[in-house]
């Protein structure tokens, strides 16, 4: 019987791993039979921007068109491949959205879920990477949810809104990404929620994973995976879900969630910075430090104060690739190990609000936060 268990658990990850359905039955888009549900959810952005002429591509309002007109200009080619449904959460700045908002986000989402095969969130791209990780770890779903924007705004020649929002609603109605968790597809690559960043101010194809590269690319017709977010291993069991179900979380269901801040470091900083974010009520602090994690003499001090008060501190590069990795001897400091700064920032952020035991915040960083794959 456990040969038969192990068996199947790793028939389900692979399935996913290839991008074959988990989920429900799938259709073949355009074969005449039922298509999947794609709910497409609107949250502004440049990719619903609009521009001062058609050659302003820098020189735009983010945030004007509605995301059911944008769905509606891409009729009846987005028909083909799913029943598609719009819901209009905001219509802003990626920036300007608050943790708050995330949170009420990923409520949005999982209620979508639960009615469609699939979801597709719209987003400014400059916070997407964070947009994208925050879902990731808070989406209790195992349906594929697919973030996308633009680097120009809808209405200027050579966009690339209204190409990335087609393509994203195909890679979601495709349900190949089951059990990825939240991926990002923008200028024809599929990239996961962890490793994924904005690397350019203004270029197309501004996000990248680093080292461990794109997932894979969608090619009009041919959507092709190379590689699969190590969670898909857990694929069919409820070990799937990360442990910060929202629903759960001991805070009101409107109240504050722990305050997190960045803290950066460079040559001779000073450490008014860590001691302002302490002193403010900051229950956590992520250093973005030089090299391996390094910190100014300065920065040192105040973090060792800070850490006598309860700050929990996570430990990462500034370099935008490579490992902190922290031990378990110094007392109130996690390493992130390759996890960029912004987004150790949420994992810690979810992670204080779930426990107050620094040894499983650890254990969370350590595993969740630097998932491998197992091999046996």
């Amino acid at each position: 019987m456990r040969i038969a268990h192990r068996t199947t658990a790793l028939l389900l990850a692979l399935a996913a791993a290839v991008g074959a359905t988990v989920t429900g039955a799938s259709a073949e888009p355009g074969d005449g039979k039922d298509v999947p549900d794609v709910a497409v959810i609107g949250t502004g952005g440049t990719i619903s921007g609009v521009s001062t002429n058609r050659v302003s591509f820098q020189d735009y309002r983010s945030g004007q068109l509605a995301i059911s007109k944008m769905v509606d200009e891409l009729r009846p080619e987005v028909d083909g491949l799913a029943d598609v449904t719009t819901e209009q959460f905001g219509n802003k700045g990626s920036s300007a959205y608050t943790i708050a908002d995330y949170r009420r986000l990923t409520a949005s989402v999982d209620a979508a879920l639960k009615k469609n095969d699939a979801v597709v969130v719209t987003t400014g791209t400059d916070t997407m990477e964070e947009f994208a990780y925050w879902l990731d770890l808070t989406v209790r779903s195992d349906k594929p949810v697919v973030l996308t924007g633009s680097m120009r705004p809808w209405t200027v020649i050579g966009t690339d809104a209204p190409a990335n929002l087609y393509n994203a609603i195909k890679l979601a109605a495709s349900r190949k990404t089951t059990c990825y968790g939240t991926v990002v597809m923008l200028n024809d690559q599929i990239q996961a929620a962890r490793e994924v960043r904005k690397t350019n101010a203004l270029r197309l194809d501004t996000f990248d994973s680093g080292p461990t590269g794109e997932l894979g690319v969608v090619d009009q017709d041919n959507i092709r995976l190379h590689r699969a977010p190590a969670r898909v291993q857990k694929c069919g069991k409820s070990s799937w879900n990360t442990p910060f179900d929202l629903d759960g979380i001991a805070a009101a269901a409107d109240g504050p969630l722990p305050k997190v801040e960045i803290a950066y470091s460079y040559q001779d900083a000073g450490g008014e910075a860590v001691t302002a974010f302490a002193n403010a009520g900051a229950d956590g602090i992520v250093t973005a430090g030089t090299g391996a994690g390094g910190i100014s003499p300065a920065m040192s001090a105040a973090r060792t104060e800070a850490v006598k008060k309860g700050v929990l501190f996570a430990s990462t590069t500034r370099t935008g690739s490579g490992a902190v990795y922290g031990s378990s001897a110094t007392t109130g400091v996690i390493g992130a190990e390759d996890l960029s700064p912004q987004k150790a920032r949420l994992l810690l952020l979810l992670s204080l609000a779930a426990t107050e035991d620094e040894k499983q915040v650890r254990e969370w960083f350590s595993t969740l936060g630097t998932a491998q794959f197992v091999t046996r």
